[in-house]
């Protein structure tokens, strides 16, 4: 995976990583790639088995393992924090152990919650014990919101101040001392809600800001991720792209698709998801034909 994801870095083309909230959302997904001859990553976060029905680490790999396509895709640990979105502290590294354990290609440990010194110990920690056994990383620097509950922070106030936005300086110094894989950063992205109350609010249309991501990724020279992918105008998704944008995470929307109508059948929501999800690869990504440029060089 590390290969593919450098390879994507210097061609310039985009990995989709598709949230798998509720376990019938991963064969629609598989086969849309692999329909789309695109290539992207199946992924789950912790907050997706205990607020969601991904059930577990082995739930997911199981249903991955039945309707796999290698050349078109690949399994993703997402989120995995520290201290989580409702503060408390979480088992962070057995989590990711027994993710690689199962068989997972890559995977995500989230201290973007900690100071900066706290942030690089506990990713040094995973980065070390995970490259042990071949696995890349990918970290975060930088508040991403939106997960949290309470009121929702105004999205213009937040874009035009920049706060939580990731730091150039303290992005250099994190990828030298933790040499993590690749980096989920902040420029005006941001999540979907997932409570309760309101998980089922269309997300802000976001924008990036395209010069900040120019900074951080000049001084980082590794694949950048976008975390929050969903909703945001095409235009900036392209400019991230030819920016460093290497990987881009899609939940909300399509978790929504699957929401809206699955209570019609279930073989209708899947069906929802597969066409939500080709229309994401050609349209906004436009990354339809480009798997073999990842995967057979």
């Amino acid at each position: 995976m590390r290969t593919i994801m450098l390879r994507a870095f210097k061609k310039k083309i985009v990995i989709p990583a598709f949230n798998v909230p509720y376990l019938p959302m991963i064969e629609p997904l598989v086969r849309a790639l692999r329909d789309t001859q695109s290539f992207g990553l199946i992924e789950v976060a912790r907050l997706e088995w205990e607020k969601f029905q991904a059930r577990s680490l082995q739930a997911i790999r199981e249903t991955y393992e039945s309707c796999k396509d290698q050349r078109h895709s690949r399994l993703h640990l997402d989120h995995i924090p520290v201290i989580d979105e409702d503060n408390k502290p979480v088992d962070y590294v057995t989590i990711i152990r027994q993710a690689v354990e199962l068989g997972f290609d890559s995977v995500m440990v989230d201290g973007s919650r900690l100071s900066l010194a706290e942030n690089i110990k506990a990713t040094k920690h995973i980065v070390d014990m995970t490259h042990a056994a071949g696995i890349p990383v990918e970290a975060e620097l930088g508040a991403v919101a939106g997960h949290e509950a309470g009121p929702v922070p105004d999205y213009e106030e937040l874009f035009a101040s920049g706060k939580g936005f990731t730091d150039v300086r303290e992005a250099e110094q994190f990828v030298q001392e933790t040499h993590a894989d690749w980096l989920s950063i902040a420029f005006g992205n941001i999540h979907g809600a997932i409570s309760q109350a309101r998980k089922s609010e269309k997300k802000v249309a976001a924008r990036l800001n395209i010069d900040h991501l120019k900074k951080i990724r000049q001084v980082t020279n590794i694949p950048l991720v976008l975390h929050g992918g969903s909703n945001i105008p095409k235009e900036y998704v392209q400019e991230g792209i030819r920016n460093g944008i290497t990987k881009i995470n899609i939940a909300a929307e399509l978790r929504q698709t699957y929401e809206a109508t699955i209570a019609t059948s279930q073989s209708a929501a899947q069906k929802a998801v597969y066409t939500h999800a080709c229309r994401i690869l050609t349209d906004t990504l436009k990354i339809n034909g480009k798997a073999s440029q990842l995967i057979n060089d």
